[in-house]
Protein backbone atom coordinates (compact mmCIF):
# COMPACT_ATOMS: atom_id res chain seq x y z
CA UNK A 1 0.00 0.00 0.00
CA UNK A 2 1.43 3.57 -0.95
CA UNK A 3 2.08 5.62 1.91
CA UNK A 4 1.25 9.61 1.24
CA UNK A 5 4.32 11.41 2.45
CA UNK A 6 1.89 14.31 3.53
CA UNK A 7 0.00 11.87 5.72
CA UNK A 8 3.79 10.96 7.45
CA UNK A 9 4.28 14.61 7.94
CA UNK A 10 1.30 15.29 9.25
CA UNK A 11 1.36 12.44 11.80
CA UNK A 12 4.70 13.27 12.92
CA UNK A 13 3.95 16.76 13.36
CA UNK A 14 1.29 15.85 15.66
CA UNK A 15 2.92 13.53 17.77
CA UNK A 16 5.90 16.18 18.35
CA UNK A 17 4.25 18.70 18.99
CA UNK A 18 2.69 16.90 21.71
CA UNK A 19 6.06 15.29 22.25
CA UNK A 20 9.18 17.29 20.68
CA UNK A 21 11.90 14.31 21.75
CA UNK A 22 10.07 11.55 20.25
CA UNK A 23 12.11 8.94 18.31
CA UNK A 24 12.03 8.05 14.86
CA UNK A 25 9.85 4.59 16.02
CA UNK A 26 8.06 6.58 17.71
CA UNK A 27 7.08 8.65 14.42
CA UNK A 28 6.87 5.91 12.58
CA UNK A 29 4.17 4.24 15.06
CA UNK A 30 1.89 7.20 15.18
CA UNK A 31 2.04 7.73 10.98
CA UNK A 32 1.45 3.90 11.52
CA UNK A 33 4.13 2.83 9.36
CA UNK A 34 7.27 0.89 9.75
CA UNK A 35 10.19 2.38 11.05
CA UNK A 36 12.06 1.20 6.98
CA UNK A 37 9.00 3.21 5.68
CA UNK A 38 9.80 5.92 7.13
CA UNK A 39 13.24 5.91 6.85
CA UNK A 40 12.24 5.71 2.47
CA UNK A 41 10.86 9.02 3.16
CA UNK A 42 13.08 11.04 5.39
CA UNK A 43 16.66 9.62 6.15
CA UNK A 44 16.91 10.83 9.81
CA UNK A 45 15.63 12.93 12.03
CA UNK A 46 17.04 16.19 10.54
CA UNK A 47 15.51 15.72 7.21
CA UNK A 48 11.95 15.00 8.97
CA UNK A 49 12.42 18.24 10.90
CA UNK A 50 13.40 20.07 7.90
CA UNK A 51 10.36 18.68 5.91
CA UNK A 52 7.95 19.91 8.47
CA UNK A 53 9.59 23.36 8.79
CA UNK A 54 8.53 23.29 4.90
CA UNK A 55 5.04 22.53 5.53
CA UNK A 56 5.15 24.51 8.45
CA UNK A 57 5.67 27.54 5.92
CA UNK A 58 3.54 26.83 3.82
CA UNK A 59 0.43 26.92 6.06
CA UNK A 60 1.66 29.54 7.80
CA UNK A 61 1.77 31.62 4.16
CA UNK A 62 -1.68 29.89 3.32
CA UNK A 63 -2.88 31.86 6.60
CA UNK A 64 -1.45 35.05 5.52
CA UNK A 65 -3.25 34.94 2.38
CA UNK A 66 -6.46 33.92 3.77
CA UNK A 67 -6.12 36.90 5.96
CA UNK A 68 -6.13 39.37 3.87
CA UNK A 69 -3.60 41.47 5.89
CA UNK A 70 -3.96 44.59 3.72
CA UNK A 71 -8.01 44.93 4.24
CA UNK A 72 -9.62 47.19 6.78
CA UNK A 73 -8.49 47.92 10.50
CA UNK A 74 -5.05 46.59 11.42
CA UNK A 75 -6.14 45.04 14.81
CA UNK A 76 -8.85 43.12 12.74
CA UNK A 77 -6.09 42.12 10.45
CA UNK A 78 -4.58 40.49 13.29
CA UNK A 79 -7.27 38.81 14.40
CA UNK A 80 -8.07 37.40 11.27
CA UNK A 81 -4.65 35.97 11.17
CA UNK A 82 -4.80 34.38 14.23
CA UNK A 83 -7.86 32.60 13.54
CA UNK A 84 -6.40 31.79 10.43
CA UNK A 85 -3.43 30.41 11.63
CA UNK A 86 -4.75 28.73 14.63
CA UNK A 87 -4.90 24.94 12.82
CA UNK A 88 -0.79 25.00 12.10
CA UNK A 89 -0.25 26.40 15.57
CA UNK A 90 0.85 23.32 17.71
CA UNK A 91 3.15 22.65 14.50
CA UNK A 92 4.98 25.79 14.55
CA UNK A 93 5.09 25.87 18.56
CA UNK A 94 7.36 22.25 17.50
CA UNK A 95 9.51 24.21 15.29
CA UNK A 96 9.66 27.20 17.55
CA UNK A 97 12.00 25.07 19.88
CA UNK A 98 14.01 24.26 17.04
CA UNK A 99 16.78 26.07 17.14
CA UNK A 100 19.21 24.55 14.37
CA UNK A 101 16.31 25.76 11.70
CA UNK A 102 17.58 29.51 12.67
CA UNK A 103 20.93 29.47 12.59
CA UNK A 104 23.80 29.52 10.27
CA UNK A 105 23.41 30.37 6.42
CA UNK A 106 20.70 27.26 6.25
CA UNK A 107 18.21 29.50 7.23
CA UNK A 108 14.88 28.82 5.25
CA UNK A 109 14.14 31.81 3.46
CA UNK A 110 10.26 31.34 3.67
CA UNK A 111 10.58 32.16 7.57
CA UNK A 112 12.17 36.24 6.01
CA UNK A 113 9.08 36.44 3.91
CA UNK A 114 6.47 35.46 6.51
CA UNK A 115 8.37 37.73 8.97
CA UNK A 116 7.76 40.92 6.04
CA UNK A 117 4.30 40.32 5.67
CA UNK A 118 3.33 40.29 9.38
CA UNK A 119 5.54 43.30 10.20
CA UNK A 120 4.10 45.40 7.26
CA UNK A 121 0.74 44.52 8.82
CA UNK A 122 2.25 45.80 12.39
CA UNK A 123 4.07 48.86 10.64
CA UNK A 124 0.60 50.04 8.76
CA UNK A 125 -1.15 49.62 12.42
CA UNK A 126 1.30 52.23 13.36
CA UNK A 127 1.16 54.42 10.38
CA UNK A 128 -2.56 54.76 10.90
CA UNK A 129 -2.63 55.32 14.15
CA UNK A 130 -3.62 52.46 15.70
CA UNK A 131 -0.82 50.55 17.41
CA UNK A 132 1.51 52.42 19.85
CA UNK A 133 4.61 53.12 18.11
CA UNK A 134 7.22 52.69 20.83
CA UNK A 135 7.98 49.05 20.01
CA UNK A 136 9.07 48.23 16.63
CA UNK A 137 7.31 46.04 14.03
CA UNK A 138 10.21 43.20 14.34
CA UNK A 139 9.29 42.79 17.86
CA UNK A 140 5.59 43.17 17.45
CA UNK A 141 6.00 40.06 15.23
CA UNK A 142 8.46 37.68 17.31
CA UNK A 143 5.94 38.59 20.17
CA UNK A 144 3.17 37.03 17.68
CA UNK A 145 5.04 33.81 17.43
CA UNK A 146 5.72 33.67 20.88
CA UNK A 147 1.96 33.99 21.54
CA UNK A 148 1.25 31.48 19.11
CA UNK A 149 3.38 28.58 20.69
CA UNK A 150 2.35 29.20 24.50
CA UNK A 151 -1.16 28.98 23.36
CA UNK A 152 -0.29 25.93 21.79
CA UNK A 153 1.26 24.26 24.68
CA UNK A 154 -1.64 25.76 26.88
CA UNK A 155 -4.59 23.92 25.01
CA UNK A 156 -2.00 20.49 24.13
CA UNK A 157 -1.63 20.83 28.24
CA UNK A 158 -5.37 21.01 29.02
CA UNK A 159 -4.26 24.47 30.78
CA UNK A 160 -6.22 26.00 27.91
CA UNK A 161 -9.35 26.09 26.40
CA UNK A 162 -9.12 25.38 22.35
CA UNK A 163 -12.19 27.45 21.72
CA UNK A 164 -10.27 30.26 23.45
CA UNK A 165 -7.16 30.15 21.80
CA UNK A 166 -7.91 33.26 19.23
CA UNK A 167 -9.02 35.15 21.86
CA UNK A 168 -5.97 34.87 24.13
CA UNK A 169 -3.96 35.45 21.26
CA UNK A 170 -5.38 38.10 19.64
CA UNK A 171 -6.50 40.06 22.99
CA UNK A 172 -2.96 39.55 24.80
CA UNK A 173 -1.32 40.99 22.08
CA UNK A 174 -3.31 44.07 21.33
CA UNK A 175 -4.57 45.34 24.57
CA UNK A 176 -2.12 43.70 27.11
CA UNK A 177 -2.57 42.31 30.53
CA UNK A 178 -3.85 46.02 32.07
CA UNK A 179 -7.39 46.02 32.34
CA UNK A 180 -9.26 48.10 30.28
CA UNK A 181 -11.67 51.28 32.31
CA UNK A 182 -14.69 51.05 32.96
CA UNK A 183 -17.16 52.32 30.46
CA UNK A 184 -18.53 55.45 30.52
CA UNK A 185 -22.83 55.78 30.86
CA UNK A 186 -23.68 58.14 28.70
CA UNK A 187 -26.39 60.45 30.20
CA UNK A 188 -29.70 59.94 28.70
CA UNK A 189 -30.96 63.40 30.84
CA UNK A 190 -31.99 65.61 28.26
CA UNK A 191 -31.30 69.87 29.36
CA UNK A 192 -33.20 70.92 32.91
CA UNK A 193 -36.43 72.84 32.23
CA UNK A 194 -37.99 75.11 34.32
CA UNK A 195 -41.56 75.75 34.94
CA UNK A 196 -43.28 78.99 34.84
CA UNK A 197 -42.80 81.17 37.93
CA UNK A 198 -46.15 80.66 39.34
CA UNK A 199 -45.05 83.26 42.78
CA UNK A 200 -46.19 86.86 40.73
CA UNK A 201 -44.04 89.78 41.32
CA UNK A 202 -42.56 90.43 44.31
CA UNK A 203 -44.85 93.13 45.90
CA UNK A 204 -43.59 95.28 49.39
CA UNK A 205 -45.95 94.46 52.24
CA UNK A 206 -46.79 97.52 54.67
CA UNK A 207 -43.50 98.62 56.31
CA UNK A 208 -43.35 97.53 60.04
CA UNK A 209 -41.22 99.40 62.34
CA UNK A 210 -40.20 98.63 65.77
CA UNK A 211 -40.73 101.19 67.97
CA UNK A 212 -39.44 101.41 71.95
CA UNK A 213 -41.97 101.91 75.04
CA UNK A 214 -42.59 105.74 75.59
CA UNK A 215 -41.08 105.73 79.66
CA UNK A 216 -39.00 107.98 80.96
CA UNK A 217 -36.10 108.38 79.54
CA UNK A 218 -33.76 106.66 80.81
CA UNK A 219 -30.92 108.78 81.94
CA UNK A 220 -26.97 107.93 83.30
CA UNK A 221 -27.84 107.76 87.15
CA UNK A 222 -24.49 110.35 87.26
CA UNK A 223 -26.48 113.03 85.68
CA UNK A 224 -29.15 112.69 88.08
CA UNK A 225 -27.44 112.36 91.38
CA UNK A 226 -25.29 114.78 92.96
CA UNK A 227 -23.97 112.67 95.34
CA UNK A 228 -22.21 110.26 92.94
CA UNK A 229 -20.10 112.90 91.54
CA UNK A 230 -16.28 113.49 92.37
CA UNK A 231 -16.35 114.65 95.98
CA UNK A 232 -13.34 116.23 95.01
CA UNK A 233 -15.29 118.44 92.51
CA UNK A 234 -17.62 119.93 95.98
CA UNK A 235 -14.73 119.98 98.44
CA UNK A 236 -12.29 122.36 98.25
CA UNK A 237 -9.26 121.28 99.45
CA UNK A 238 -7.93 122.32 102.68
CA UNK A 239 -5.54 125.40 102.96
CA UNK A 240 -2.23 124.85 104.17
CA UNK A 241 -1.13 127.01 107.85
CA UNK A 242 1.58 129.01 105.55
CA UNK A 243 -1.13 130.64 103.44
CA UNK A 244 -3.44 131.75 106.50
CA UNK A 245 -2.89 135.30 108.21
CA UNK A 246 -2.99 135.74 111.53
CA UNK A 247 -5.76 138.91 112.80
CA UNK A 248 -3.67 140.71 115.88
Amino acid sequence: MAVDRDQVLRGAAALLTRKSTATMDEVAKAAGISRATLHRHFAGRDALVRALEALGIAECETALDAARLDEGPAPDAVRRLVREIEPAAGLLAFLYTENQLFEGEELNHGWTRIDDRISDLFRRGQLSGEFRIDLTPAWLTEALFGLLASGAWMVQSGKGAPKDFQHMIAELLLGGALRPPPAQTPDTRGPETRGPDTSGPDTPGPETRTQAPRGPATQNPASRNPASQNPASRNPAPRSSASRIEEP
